[in-house]
């Protein structure tokens, strides 16, 4: 059948349309003052990211995996070293351990989808040196129960936020529980850049001088290289894109969250989804849904159903949790995370999508559980 409309799961174009004027002038002035690295913009959006996020520190760097790498490195974590991951996140958490020369140790998410601290204090021995819990879909953990847990234990949290600037835990923002926070500006993001960013925060003293140093190749303020380093800056292009799109922020978490409403409020009667908790549920958390994924009955034939109709959707993941890849010598049962991803399926969010898009995907969902009710 041919579908009445089209909905992609995501839409790159629309990231540059609407707004092209505005990017195409600050391009021009990025590059008729030919500042390409470590110029006044990344400044700017250092400062800005400092700001939101009230943080003593902020660096933007090539991407998010470079952040993690970046602040572990800048930790001391290395050979004989584990960090425990959850396995419900995308291989880069993980990598990112694997790449300081340290060991990621992977545990089951809780009921919320997100790092079980008990499944993560289960994992502890006396090679660990950390714990990442990864903020996933727009959600902050429960940071106050890896809170206990890293504490009972003395060891240190280390964030991985990368889909989750702006969500917030009893009014903390993502990335600023732990020593040292990361984000990704890829494209799809909330807050996105025209190609690879990423930023790391701290409030530590030691840490911050030690990433500042890493980024740039060892090099000091002034100029003299002191330490082993990389280089791993976000070039200033990006920088002032994402200082632009950094002043609709607000405007944009809000729109998300406004789809993510319209979403609950269709299906959520629905028994054969687990949808994730509305905006106006309440309680600890203030979600910025970077993705609305939620758990399907017949969760490969909805998405069949809704291809058919026009509608994109994705398992996130390509639906392999880090611990399912045996070639990276994984061998472990994490029973929630495998049933969780049985049936995970993301339906469409972005800024482009219209109400009567969201209301489209929401009269397919519904029909096609009604073909079988």
């Amino acid at each position: 059948m041919s579908p009445s409309r089209t909905i992609p799961f995501f839409n790159y174009p629309a990231l540059f349309e609407p707004r092209e004027e505005e990017f195409m002038s600050v391009i021009r002035d990025v590059c008729r003052r030919g500042a390409y690295i470590l110029q006044r913009d990344l400044e700017a959006f250092e400062d800005n990211l400092r700001r939101f996020l009230n943080v003593r520190y902020a660096f933007g760097v090539a991407d998010g995996t470079n952040a993690l790498v970046l602040g572990l490195r800048a930790m001391g974590i290395g050979p004989g070293d584990e960090v425990i991951v959850p396995s419900h996140t995308y291989i880069a958490s993980a990598a990112s351990v694997h790449l300081v020369g340290a060991t990621p140790v992977l545990c089951d998410i809780g009921p919320d989808n997100l790092i079980d601290p008990a499944s993560a204090e289960a994992m502890i021995t006396d090679r660990t040196r950390a714990i990442m819990p990864v903020h996933v879909n727009g959600r902050t953990c429960d940071m106050a129960a890896l809170g206990v847990v890293a504490d009972r234990h003395g060891l240190p949290l280390v964030e991985d936020a990368a889909q989750a600037l702006g969500s917030e835990f009893r009014g903390r923002r993502a990335g600023t529980f732990g020593t040292f926070g990361t984000f990704s500006f890829y494209p799809a993001k909330v807050l996105g850049c025209f190609g690879d960013g990423g930023a790391v925060v701290t409030d530590d003293d030691e840490i911050g001088a030690r990433l500042a140093l890493l980024r740039d190749h060892g090099r000091n303020d002034a100029g003299k290289v002191v330490a082993w380093g990389t280089n791993c800056r976000l070039d200033n292009l990006q920088a002032a894109i994402l200082d632009l799109k950094f002043r609709t922020y607000d405007q944009d978490i809000a729109r998300r969250r406004e789809i993510a409403r319209r979403y609950h409020a269709a299906l959520a009667d629905l028994p054969q989804l687990d949808l994730p908790p509305g905006p106006d549920a309440g309680g600890d958390h203030f979600d910025i849904y970077q993705n609305y994924e939620l758990a399907a009955d017949r969760r490969d034939e909805l998405r069949a159903y809704l291809k058919d109709r026009g509608v994109g959707t994705i398992i996130q993941w390509g639906g392999s949790p880090v611990h399912s890849f045996a070639e990276l010598g994984f061998d472990q049962t994490l029973p929630a995370t495998e049933r969780f991803f049985e049936r995970c399926l993301m339906l469409p969010m972005n800024m482009s999508l219209g109400d009567d898009d969201v209301a489209y995907i929401c009269d397919q969902v519904r029909a096609f559980y009604a073909r079988s009710a």
